[in-house]
């Protein structure tokens, strides 16, 4: 696969999403967006439903709310999150609620977690947030590192099957960058979606929306190997094992 960068689209860098930095935004909007992160995803509940393991990783944790879930279905959880402000709100809601579980600041490129650990893994929400495409790989990779060899973990993204995205053209849009495979096929573009904080101030946040194909590359581009692939409310949810990428396990 290719290497593409933020200028994937023929060269022109997009200043508004080049220089944006997710940490520092998500740092500044933490508490209200916990606020907001109140309840676990009816799908990640479900994937946990009959599910347990001796060691389980959150990538990309937030607020904790899932990491919640799987200290119930672990005997350890482990919450991953780059953003100081979110751990803070994490840690409050498990000394709040009394729920075991540990979190520590990471890179979802780079975990700092040993190989082969986990037996349950949620990476939910996340991998949207990185740049340039490269590293949303190796955030795949990574997850499949910190697997065990029997390990399963759900894995989710935003999509351009969102309503939300349904008028974007991203070639043709000056707002979003169209990043493309080494045929030059669109597989997905990079934007930004404000949040509203208290008293209007719109703060830009950096996502790459995935078509569910594009998605599907970069999967078969990793080290994951495909369990099941659904698309649902314009997000694509996959299980995935480690293995050596997706094209025999479908």
């Amino acid at each position: 696969m290719g290497d593409e960068t933020a200028d994937d689209a023929g060269g022109r860098a997009h200043p508004a999403l080049t220089d944006h930095d997710p940490i520092a935004t998500y740092d500044r909007i933490a508490t209200h967006f916990s606020k907001t992160r109140e309840y676990a995803w009816p799908e990640v509940e479900s994937f946990l439903a009959d599910r347990d393991a001796t060691r389980a990783i959150d990538i990309g944790c937030g607020n904790g709310r899932h990491t919640e879930l799987l200290a119930d279905r672990a005997e350890t959880a482990l919450g991953v999150d780059a953003s100081r402000g979110l751990l803070r709100e994490a840690c409050t809601r498990a000394e709040d609620r009394g729920i075991d579980a540990s979190f520590l600041q990471g890179d979802a490129a780079a975990l700092p977690v040993t190989t082969g650990t986990a037996g349950l893994g949620i990476y939910v929400a996340t991998i949207h947030h990185l740049r340039p495409r490269r590293r949303r790989i190796r955030s795949l990779n990574e997850l499949a590192r910190v697997l065990d060899p029997a390990g399963v973990a759900l894995v989710s993204t935003w999509s351009a099957a969102h309503d939300r995205f349904a008028d974007v053209d991203p070639v043709a849009d000056a707002d979003v960058q169209a990043v493309t495979d080494v045929e030059g096929t669109p597989i997905g573009f990079d934007t930004t979606v404000d949040w509203t904080l208290p008293g209007g101030e719109r703060v830009p946040r950096f996502y790459h929306i995935y078509t569910p194909a594009g998605f599907r590359t970069d999967l078969a581009a990793s080290d994951l190997s495909i369990e099941s692939f659904e698309v649902s409310s314009g997000n694509c949810y996959v299980t995935v094992r480690p293995g050596a990428g997706s094209a025999s396990k479908e």
